[in-house]
């Protein structure tokens, strides 16, 4: 089930900086870098967002999250990430699945780095085009996708 989260409370703050340094970790390999903006986000920074969370629980442990951002006519997924030891289990697609059907927007937009073939591979298989590239903080090399709803 999935379910917001209240990321403005420590103890919420901390799952998600535990569960984005999982995951960002795997991110940073793949992209082969060692200085990974991603994972210099502090537990404050989660409480402090102006964004939305929602999780996906496996018992106590926070499993997977999804952090959005509502926009004019377009969503922004800011974050999908999932704890190593689920992937694979369709959580990810499940959060997709969550935000197509979170609110009216026209758009959905989404960035990952250009060498992250799963999350590439997911965002194209739900119908995401790829609409730029850039280069981002540290030097990341960042592919841009957008998809109407």
């Amino acid at each position: 089930m999935i379910k917001k989260i209240i990321h403005s409370e420590i103890s919420n703050a901390e799952k998600l900086h535990t569960l984005f340094q999982e995951s960002y970790r795997i991110e940073a390999d793949l992209l082969g870098v060692s200085d990974f903006p991603p994972l210099q986000r502090t537990t404050s920074d989660f409480q402090n967002r102006n964004t939305q969370f929602y999780g996906v629980w496996k018992g106590e442990v926070l499993a997977a999250a999804v952090e959005i951002n509502q926009l004019k006519n377009t969503l922004e997924i800011c974050s999908l990430v999932v704890h190593p030891k689920y992937f694979r289990q369709g959580i990810a697609r499940k959060l997709l699945l969550f935000v197509e059907d979170y609110d009216n927007s026209e758009t959905l937009i989404v960035e990952t780095g250009w060498a992250n073939a799963p999350a590439i591979n997911l965002y194209e298989k739900f119908g995401f085009q790829e609409t730029g590239e850039y280069i981002g903080p540290g030097g990341i090399k960042k592919k841009c996708f957008s998809k109407t709803k």
